[in-house]
C-alpha cells in the first residue's frame, strides 16, 4: 500500500518539469540555430569579398576609376554570398584602396522573422565586416610616373 499511495503523490511531476524546461529548450535552440546562421554569413562573407577584391581591383580596366569598383564588388558578394543585406565602401589613402565590405544580419526564428522590438527594446542588425586593402595597379600611374 505505500508504494501506491507514494505514486500517486509523485504523479504528474514529469509533466510540470516538461512544461518549466521546454520553453527554455526552444529559447536556447533558437539562439544556438541564429548564432550558427550568422557565423556561416560572416564566413562566406569574408571568402566572397576577398575572392571579388582580388578579381576586380587588382587590376582595374585603363579607364576605370577604382572608387566604382566598389560597386561591382558589392554585386559580385551579393551574387557569391546570396545575401541582400551587404555594402561596399571604398576609400584610398597613400595608394592602397581598402574596400570595406559589410553585411547585416537579423535573427530569425526558424526562418520567419522576429519582432524588432520586445518590451519597447528595440534589437539591433547583428553587423559584420571585412576590410580589405589593394594596391591598385593602374597602367595610367605607371606612364605617368615614368617607372
Amino acid at each position: 500500500m505505500r508504494a501506491t499511495e507514494r505514486l500517486c503523490e509523485e504523479g504528474g511531476q514529469m509533466t510540470v518539469e516538461l512544461c518549466i524546461v521546454f520553453p527554455v529548450v526552444i529559447i536556447v535552440a533558437v539562439i544556438a540555430v541564429n548564432a550558427l546562421l550568422f557565423f556561416a554569413d560572416c564566413a562566406q562573407l569574408d571568402r566572397a569579398a576577398r575572392n571579388a577584391v582580388t578579381v576586380l581591383a587588382s587590376s582595374p580596366p585603363l579607364d576605370e576609376d577604382p572608387a566604382a569598383l566598389a560597386t561591382k564588388v558589392e554585386e559580385l558578394v551579393k551574387k557569391e554570398a546570396n545575401a541582400q543585406d551587404i555594402t561596399c565602401q571604398y576609400e584610398e589613402a597613400s595608394g592602397i584602396g581598402r574596400f570595406r565590405v559589410t553585411v547585416s544580419f537579423e535573427p530569425t526564428l526558424f526562418g520567419h522573422g522576429l519582432r524588432s522590438g520586445i518590451f519597447g527594446i528595440s534589437l539591433p542588425k547583428l553587423q559584420h565586416s571585412t576590410t580589405l586593402a589593394v594596391d591598385i595597379y593602374s597602367p595610367r600611374k605607371r606612364i605617368a610616373g615614368g617607372g
